[in-house]
């Protein structure tokens, strides 16, 4: 049975909402192997450090999510040639020609950064060592997402960050400093978009800049800052912390990298297996980064039947990301309690995670949620809103959601509010849920997954 009877594409314009409804079944059996997008956040960087070197780098298997286009079309406002060809799997093949940094120009508008935190918030940090006034914007939902976490430092080494309602929302002009200063600064929330974007900064710093996070969070720009002839230092800190250093006027070099599938996209799928009564899956070429795995381990700790295979090599040896294939079949979940550390490592799957919460026996805690709050959407509301609408059992306290399972879910309409995670956990949902489950903007999916209600359907042929 086809899991998507209706699905109309549209595009958010300005304020206006997408009107594409699409409508999942429940599906009798879920089996195949996959081919995921390449990851966004590895994507992101690869392009970003392309614009920064001299010379030309060949990114293959990229993301090709509306948010990776926008970071490729950034860069190319900065100065960059930048082209584009389609690979498999909703995957593309980037090759970037840059004159470097010394090379890179003034924007001749104001940069649209459309639906990608990503690409503001890195693309913030370079911008602040440069001899120029830049002005970011994105859409309604990006101009809703706080940006002084991010401005706070840039600011403390020297640039000019200014926003809407008191510094704190965007459009941002930041105004860049030549050097700026080097800063010794903790997060007061982990975040690897705020760590990349300070390290980011370092680079054009007059001295050594380091950022220190209470919880390690992934360590892709670290990797590949590496892999570009970059120099840094890490180590631990504290309890699960972690703490890394770059020194000033550093070259980036250029090179060619080839982009693992996304660990993110596959956890719609590790989740759709593990609760459905018929399902064998297999996600072939999927990074396996240990600070992007939390969503596994969780997984496992709730009875997933998931299996994982390392390659015998990594993605390309000098960045080092290990990727592997994962098999995942129908399993009996058992509820678990997250701890806030768990979620920090985990911020991008809680919301896949809550539905698997409603299969699993016993009542889940997710504590620690409130990050959730200040994503694409408010993502606690929205998952809390579309699951109750489906049947489920959820409730909130303040940062912390219990989730007590196992229930039959009933189909339903359910809103994605944009966002693209909230628009795939609802249609996993609906492939084990009776009746019909229809998803309000359901095309949000492609800001990651262009290919994503294709796979749905794929899985059940």
């Amino acid at each position: 049975m086809s899991a998507v009877a209706d699905a109309a594409r549209g595009d958010a314009v300005g304020d206006a909402r997408v009107s594409d409804t699409a409508v999942v079944r429940p599906a009798a059996r879920l089996r195949g192997t996959l081919r995921l997008p390449g990851d966004k956040s590895i994507s992101h960087r690869a392009l970003l450090l392309a614009a920064l070197a001299s010379g030309t780098s060949r990114i293959s298997d990229a993301g090709d999510g509306e948010d990776v286009r926008t970071t490729a079309r950034l860069i190319a406002a900065l100065g960059a040639d930048v082209s584009r060809d389609d690979g498999a799997h909703g995957r593309a093949h980037y090759e970037v020609r840059s004159p470097g940094v010394a090379g890179l120009v003034e924007p001749e508008d104001v940069l649209d950064c459309g639906n990608s935190g990503t690409s503001l918030r890195l693309l913030a940090g370079i911008l602040a060592g440069q001899p120029w006034t830049s002005v970011l914007t994105g859409d309604a939902s990006l101009r809703q997402r706080p940006v002084a976490r991010v401005a706070t430092p840039l600011r403390e080494m020297g640039a000019t960050v200014e926003a809407r309602r008191r510094g704190t929302l965007p459009p941002v002009s930041i105004t860049g400093r030549v050097p700026l200063r080097a800063i010794d600064y903790a997060t007061p929330v982990p975040s690897a978009q705020v760590k990349s974007a300070v390290l980011l900064a370092g680079l054009f710093a007059d001295g050594t800049t380091t950022v220190t996070e209470s919880v390690a969070t992934r360590d892709h720009s670290e990797r590949m800052l590496r892999a570009r002839g970059v120099t840094l230092f890490t180590a631990a800190s504290g309890e699960g912390g972690a703490r890394v250093a770059i020194a000033g006027g550093q070259t980036v070099l250029s090179r060619d990298e080839r982009v693992p599938g996304d660990v993110s996209a596959a956890a719609f799928w590790l989740v759709a297996a593990a609760i459905h009564p018929d399902a064998d899956l297999v996600l072939d070429g999927v990074g396996l980064n240990a600070t992007r795995t939390a969503i596994l381990e969780l997984l496992a700790r709730m009875g997933a039947d998931i299996t994982v295979e390392p390659a015998a090599s990594t993605t390309d040896e000098g960045a080092g990301e290990p990727l592997g294939t994962i098999r995942v079949r129908s399993s009996f979940l058992r509820a678990i309690d997250v701890a806030p550390s768990e979620v920090a490592a985990a911020i991008d799957e809680i919301p896949i995670l809550c539905l698997a919460a409603t299969q699993a026996a016993g009542t889940t805690t997710i504590r620690g949620v409130g990050e959730l709050r200040v994503k694409e959407s408010d993502r606690v509301a929205g998952i809390v809103d579309g699951l109750r609408s489906l049947g489920a059992n959820v409730d909130v306290d303040g940062d912390d959601l219990s989730i007590t399972g196992s229930m039959v879910l009933q189909g339903a309409a359910t809103d994605s509010r944009l966002d693209h995670r909230l628009a795939m956990t609802f249609a996993v949902a609906g492939l084990i849920a009776r009746g019909q489950t229809s998803i309000v903007g359901a095309s949000s999916a492609s800001i990651s997954y262009p290919a994503f209600f294709d796979d749905l359907e794929g899985v059940q042929a």
